[in-house]
């Protein structure tokens, strides 16, 4: 939804600026059809946990007929972004993954490792929390960003909030507008403050950088539960009560913060423990 309105304000704004130019090509691609339509996260398996050596190598050895609804989706956008590039010849990509999560509370940039990709996240005026991408597998940034696309690649994913806030939508577009801003799509004097504004407003008090320190996994076996009231970014106390699985009380393991509490059917990620 954010997208779409992006691609609204981008066409009309030459006209209401005729000195506005747009510097590059930007590709945005809406993913999980299927599970959205039904209001899911997935329908067969997790279409951000699917992107490992072993699932890739499926794609291409595969009758594409054979695939369920998730691999065919990734075959498709892979498709897609390699036929963009090869189209366009950009000199770098900058890939942006817009999300929303189950749980309340604070927005958060979660960028690559490399130099750049930190800059940009400093650029969108949310907190930044490092080292999600090297604490969870088969994501598709994670996979995007080591696969080999022929140009330099560089990326974040953006948080925006939970799934059914109606400000969700105006904050991934007020990020996506501010990552088009710091990898130098559109000029600042071109770029409204209010985007900045909502950012900043909405994380006020948040730590600016955090890190991960801890994730826990679970299965659907596990029976997790995690108990009620938990926002992203609150305080927890070692041995304070997190959770409860099928082995009983989950506790927290040090004093830090909680990221993602999950509370939703579907999922991997139990929640992300950080520190400032």
């Amino acid at each position: 939804m954010a997208l779409e309105e992006l691609m609204i304000r981008l066409e009309a704004e030459p006209y209401k600026n005729p000195g506005f130019r747009f510097w590059g090509s930007l590709l945005a691609i809406r993913g999980n059809l299927p599970a959205l339509e039904q209001g899911k996260r997935f329908i067969l398996e997790d279409l951000n946990r699917a992107w490992t050596p072993q699932g890739i190598a499926l794609l291409y050895s595969t009758d594409p007929h054979t695939l369920n609804l998730e691999q065919q989706q990734m075959l498709d956008m892979l498709q897609t972004i390699r036929g963009m590039i090869a189209q366009v010849h950009p000199e770098q990509v900058f890939f942006l993954d817009l999300h929303t999560n189950s749980a309340s509370g604070g927005i958060f940039g979660l960028p690559a490792g490399d130099a750049y990709s930190r800059k940009v996240a400093r650029g969108l005026h949310a907190p930044v929390v490092n080292g999600m991408l090297e604490a969870v597998e088969g994501s598709m940034l994670r996979y995007f960003l080591q696969a080999n696309w022929g140009v330099p690649v560089s990326g974040l994913a953006f948080e925006a909030g939970q799934h059914e806030d109606p400000a969700s939508v105006r904050r991934a577009l007020a990020a996506t507008i501010n990552v088009l801003r710091a990898t130098g799509c559109v000029r600042s004097q071109d770029v409204d403050n209010e985007h900045d504004a909502l950012l900043m407003a909405f994380s006020k008090g948040l730590p600016a950088v955090s890190e991960i320190i801890w994730r826990h996994p679970v299965e659907p076996e596990d029976q997790f539960r995690m108990e009620p009231g938990f926002q992203n970014f609150d305080p927890v106390r070692i041995g304070q009560r997190l959770a409860t699985d099928r082995n009983g009380p989950v506790l927290a393991k040090v004093d830090a913060r909680i990221l993602m509490p999950l509370y939703q059917a579907q999922g991997e990620d139990g929640f992300f423990l950080i520190r400032d």
